[in-house]
């Protein structure tokens, strides 16, 4: 459990050292819970979670 504490960590500590990104997979989670909607049950929540990973990816390849 502790690699999985510093690991929520070190995201933190990107997105709060990195100007935009959390605005960005802010947009990037409505998006993604929107578009999963018609999913049964947990649809919107999946979608929210693939929205900002993909926004936390793609703000951070080039570092």
């Amino acid at each position: 459990m502790a690699d999985f504490d510093k690991k929520v960590d070190e995201v933190r500590g990107t997105v709060k050292s990195t100007p935009g990104l959390g605005k960005s997979m802010a947009k990037w989670s409505a998006l993604g819970a929107v578009v999963a909607i018609p999913l049964p049950v947990v649809g919107p929540i999946f979608g929210a979670i693939a929205g900002a990973a993909y926004a936390y990816h793609k703000g951070t390849k080039n570092r």
